[in-house]
């Protein structure tokens, strides 16, 4: 009888690209920019990311933002589970969801009314609806590399994975949707000027992050936060501040209120639900007051609100109201990053850091970038070594030159001082 030749069993991500568009569920998670698969996780506890082959991780990811304390926090946990022994969803009301409302209210004085979705680009869609309804104007304005979620509107010119993929513009979306989006470069008050100088009447709203973290971390340059606030005063169009990713990660609260600038709507997500499906908008009454059942405005959804998810947020904003979290924080984001640009140095790497709160960005170039065009300037094959040789040493950064890392209160000084003993390794190589 002929022997029957053993097959090797599919590995995990042989399995993946059989059933899953590329093998993810999220674009950037491939690890296509980085020229190799990428591992699938089994857990994670404070710092610490554990794949399924058994090997563990320094993170500094973090779900791309959301777990400001780090993986499985115990108040989190433990909120998560006390909610979903009482239900996982109702489809009617919960007090969990006024709690929200009010501590976001409470946190953020300019979100007269709150609603809250399930995702940053469910917030950031209904807020441009919003707009568009309120000014009963067409032109929406962006800012080049500026990710504001993928929905058609916004899906131009943009930063994260589509650039990471070499595809900035999507395809499936119809150039009459494309041409009611107006791209200027970040930080550009110039060009912003100009745009509404041709357009301002038709202009509904300028939404911009403020500070991009999808083309990397890119801070405002001084004024550009308030031109913004003057020009669509000026025009009668509506600023959205897209804190999605600041919000709560950067300050307290909103990055826009930390520079006492007022917008007329915000979106949230990320660190107020704590790592579960969680995105809000709000914002000036007048405005909110046109959504459904108030006004003509739809919008709905199965899932907002979701109890668990609200639990999960609550938890965790709990613990980073209070004093001193962010104070430090903030110093050992400094600290890593300040660390990583000396090392390079060191090694005649050339390299920069952009740092704000929570979060940085290090790119293989001269001097911080402030717009998208100098961030693709940086030397991404050098980043992609740099990740690899990164992840050889049990150190995860992002996988894309376009994203940004992230520090939570679960990392300590011994894992900074980790990081930047194994950067200095790295960083030899890339000579």
């Amino acid at each position: 009888m002929a022997n029957i030749e053993e097959r090797t069993p599919p590995t995990l991500w042989e399995r993946a690209t059989n059933v899953l568009p590329g093998g993810v569920n999220s674009p950037v998670r491939a690890f296509r920019g980085v020229g190799q698969a990428p591992f699938f996780v089994k857990s994670g506890q404070g710092a610490y990311l554990h794949d399924e082959e058994g090997r563990r991780y320094l993170d500094y990811v973090l779900g791309y933002g959301p777990l400001i304390l780090g993986h499985a926090h115990p108040g989190v946990v433990q909120a998560v589970a006390d909610q979903a022994q009482r239900g996982l969803s109702y489809g009617v009301p919960t007090r969990l969801e006024v709690d929200m409302a009010e501590y976001l209210k409470g946190s953020i004085p300019s979100l007269e009314l709150v609603r809250m979705v399930n995702s940053g680009t469910e917030a950031t869609m209904t807020a441009l609806r919003v707009a568009r309804a309120a000014t009963g104007r067409r032109y929406v304005v962006k800012f080049a590399g500026s990710y504001h979620g993928h929905h058609d509107s916004l899906l131009i010119k943009a930063g994260s994975g589509a650039a990471t993929l070499g595809v900035p513009d999507s395809a499936g979306v119809p150039a009459d949707i494309a041409a009611l989006t107006l791209t200027v470069p970040y930080n550009d008050t110039e060009a912003l000027r100009s745009v509404f100088g041709q357009h301002g009447r038709d202009i509904a709203a300028v939404i911009a992050e403020p500070v991009a973290g999808n083309m990397g971390t890119v801070p405002p340059v001084d004024g550009f936060l308030e031109t913004i606030r003057d020009l669509t005063q000026k025009y009668g169009a509506l600023w959205v501040s897209d804190e999605v990713m600041t919000g709560f990660r950067v300050n307290f609260g909103s990055v826009a209120q930390a520079r006492g600038l007022q917008p007329d709507l915000m979106t949230l997500a990320k660190v107020i639900g704590a790592g579960m499906p969680v995105g809000a908008y709000g914002g000036l009454k007048p405005y909110l007051s046109l959504v459904a059942p108030l006004g003509p405005v739809y919008q709905a959804g199965t899932f907002s609100g979701n109890a668990v998810a609200m639990a999960a947020g609550l938890a965790q904003l709990d613990v980073v109201s209070q004093p001193g979290f962010y104070d430090t924080l903030i110093q050992r984001t400094d600290a890593l990053a300040e660390g990583l640009v000396e090392r390079a140095k060191k090694h005649h790497v050339e390299a920069a850091v952009n740092v704000q709160g929570g979060m940085f960005t290090l790119f293989f170039r001269e001097h911080p970038p402030t717009n998208f065009d100098e961030v693709l300037e940086s030397d991404q094959d050098r980043y992609r070594r740099y990740f690899q040789g990164m992840l050889e040493r049990g150190i995860f950064m992002p996988p894309s030159q376009f994203e940004t890392v992230f520090l939570s209160s679960a990392h300590t000084d011994n894992d900074i001082d980790r990081t930047l003993d194994a950067a200095d390794v790295v960083f030899q190589g890339l000579e």
